[in-house]
């Protein structure tokens, strides 16, 4: 473990963070029954968006990765597999029966009450880490409140339970994205079981996460388009199952940021930790949110620290921001002053994606710097990445300028990730896109093209450029997928100038 990147890591993170690593490992809850309180199964005001088909009579498909199950506990395929199987999110997939959602339920009620003697082997488990109990529990009551007939007392008391765990191990030493999913858990459950003392304690934690995580411009703070989809998915079906005038308001913003960001397609950037087929599309999001009765407009990119560059056959996205989430950067890239292009509405300059959560030498390539379409010098990373879901020192992105003239759009910005300055600047004009670097000594920048984009769509000119490499180079728009492209290394000293038409 290099000690350096341990302690600027460390800098950054919140007292109660520390309290809380330090608390769990000394304390840890254990899984208890309780009798579930009386009342009745609330309506849905909307159908909720389908989940996607992950289920095949006794094979689970997550990730594009299949197994027949044997297990709740089954992770040769890694952590993030088994939680998806215990997510339970494939309960609510278009074609599960009541019957046989009811079967599946009933098989994980089972497994933890033949281990509830053994709480220590229980609790190790990691169907009971609190993240898969919250969507567990989300995706649960769901199912109930759609087929009331399935909401028997044996099933309800199991649900009230892990709920009761959950509340004991809320995750304030991960705080983030976690601890708002486990808000929303408790606040549908409050509303589920019309339990008015923890509808009072979630709705206050609900309210101050959402304000904590959600930027000016609307944007989660993680900056993951991804997880905004997720999130802002999650926050919907809280209102759709008790509503509330505040929780509308966040959901207006959100869904204004997702209308800003996404490409003519509906499409969202590969930003950050960021793959296909994980979220909702952002049109059924959308759709959602509008059979809700929320509407909103596109509004303008701020704190995210992307923005958006189009004439009549280009868009790019770029991104000119810092790290937001400064003590919970797990889902942040190296990647300062990214971008991505598409002409026609096909991709030419993408991101390399993520393919995997494993902590591997994959992980560790797509968050760094020569991943991405950026600057560096020795191959370095603009923040230091390390440890799957770590960051120590960071980019401190300054000087940005925008610049509208006409049909011309420019944006300009620089970063400190290496020592010597970094500066880009993007231009979008009628017919091409350009982006100029600058930097006091040898670097590389580095273009990723998809597949079968032809190299000869972009130009290289300026009196610093001393060579272009070209190798192929493999991305990933979903996990576990690849598609094979190339990749520019284009080597410059001083100055550098790409012009795509």
């Amino acid at each position: 473990m290099n000690v350096s990147h341990l302690l600027h890591t460390l800098l950054h993170l919140r007292p109660q963070q520390v309290f809380y690593q330090l608390f769990y490992r000394l304390h840890k809850p254990q899984y208890k029954t309780f009798e579930t309180p009386e009342g009745v199964v609330p309506e849905l005001q909307t159908e909720p968006i389908p989940r996607c088909h992950c289920l095949d009579d006794k094979t689970f498909t997550f990730l594009n990765l299949s197994h027949e199950f044997s297990s709740w506990d089954f992770n040769e395929y890694g952590n993030l597999w088994t939680y998806n199987q215990n997510y339970f999110d494939w309960l609510n997939q278009e074609g599960m029966t009541s019957d046989e959602g009811c079967q599946w339920i009933d098989l994980f009620i089972f497994r933890l009450s033949t281990l509830a003697s053994r709480l220590l082997t229980l609790n190790s488990q990691p169907s009971l880490d609190p993240y898969p109990i919250a969507l567990r529990s989300i995706n649960w009551i769901k199912f109930f409140c759609q087929h009331p007939e399935c909401a028997t007392k044996p099933r309800l008391d199991s649900l009230y339970s892990q709920i009761k765990l959950l509340e004991r191990k809320l995750e304030y030493h991960l705080l983030g994205n976690h601890l708002l999913e486990d808000a929303y858990a408790l606040y549908m459950a409050a509303a589920f079981f019309q339990d008015l003392l923890l509808q009072k304690k979630a709705t206050k934690l609900l309210m101050a996460q959402l304000k904590e995580q959600t930027l000016s411009d609307g944007a989660h703070y993680e900056q993951s388009p991804m997880y905004h989809c997720i999130l802002l998915d999650r926050l919907l079906d809280c209102i759709n199952i008790a509503p509330n005038d505040e929780l509308k308001v966040f959901a207006k913003k959100q869904i204004g940021w997702l209308k800003s960001i996404c490409y003519q397609d509906g499409s969202f950037p590969l930003f950050n930790d960021a793959a296909y087929g994980i979220a909702q599309f952002p049109k059924d999001i959308i759709d959602y949110a509008q059979r809700l009765g929320i509407e909103s407009d596109a509004t303008p990119l701020g704190d995210s620290g992307y923005r958006k560059l189009s004439n009549n056959k280009m868009e790019a996205i770029v991104d000119v921001g810092n790290i937001t989430a400064s003590y919970q950067p797990g889902h942040t890239h190296a990647d300062t002053l990214n971008y991505e292009l598409r002409i026609g509405g096909r991709p030419v300059v993408v991101d390399t994606g993520i393919s995997t959560y494993n902590k591997n030498e994959r992980r560790q390539m797509e968050r760094s710097t020569i991943a991405h379409n950026c600057v560096s010098p020795d191959g370095l990373n603009s923040s230091e990445v390390w440890g799957g879901f770590r960051v120590g020192k960071r980019a401190k992105v300054s000087g940005e300028r925008l610049t509208v003239s006409g049909e011309r759009m420019v944006i300009e910005a620089m970063h400190n990730g290496f020592g010597n300055p970094c500066r880009r600047r993007f231009e979008m004009a009628k017919n091409k896109f350009i982006v100029e670097d600058w930097f006091d000594g040898e670097a590389t920048s580095y273009v990723h093209l998809a597949e079968s984009v032809d190299v000869n769509r972009l130009t290289v000119s300026g009196d610093g450029l001393i060579d272009i490499q070209t190798k192929p180079w493999q991305y990933s728009t979903e996990y576990n997928r690849f598609h094979n492209g190339t990749v520019l290394a284009i080597n410059f000293s001083g100055h550098i100038c790409v012009t795509f038409r």
